[in-house]
């Protein structure tokens, strides 16, 4: 079903979430987490990151933080009023309380995430009511394909794992 704001704006949710899918397929590539984010202002894409953690051993390398920080340095401002985070998994309690601190409008997101999850599933960081920011969350935009991305790859994971056995 599609979402009231896809049927007003033909840019809707899904048209910048395969944009992010895009940089998810990018980190797969390099045999990172497959995890993609683009943000948005004013129906343009300001920022793009994909996860990077291996490549740059780095545990902040997250999708949102590089997209995060390349918009902060497109606006020339901490601040990321007017803004939405598109991203294909669901970000963990690091990634959310950055976009609280950049005071991000709405983060979108595709697949849940059961086990880090800080917008829906273990926590609801981005709305906590003791922070001086909240952060709109939409959850479950092209979650079926997201899903199958990160299935895939830790599925290959797996596969290899067994074969070195």
């Amino acid at each position: 079903m599609e979402d009231i704001q896809d049927i007003i704006d033909p840019f809707g949710n899904e048209y910048w979430m395969k944009a992010a899918y895009r940089e998810a397929e990018k980190a797969l590539a390099k045999n990172e987490v497959p995890v993609g984010a683009v943000i948005v202002r004013d129906r343009k894409i300001i920022a793009r990151g994909h996860n990077m953690v291996e490549t740059l051993k780095d545990p902040t390398a997250h999708a949102e933080m590089i997209a995060i920080t390349a918009a902060c340095e497109t606006l020339g401002d901490k601040r990321l009023h007017d803004c939405t985070l598109y991203v294909t998994l669901e970000p963990c309690p690091m990634c959310a309380g950055a976009m609280v601190l950049a005071k991000l409008d709405t983060c979108v997101y595709a697949a849940a995430d059961p086990r880090a999850g800080a917008c829906d599933s273990l926590y609801h960081l981005c709305e906590d009511p003791r922070l001086n920011h909240r952060v709109r969350i939409i959850g479950s935009v092209m979650e079926t394909e997201c899903s199958a991305l990160l299935q895939q790859f830790f599925q290959g994971k797996r596969e290899k794992k067994r074969r070195s056995e």
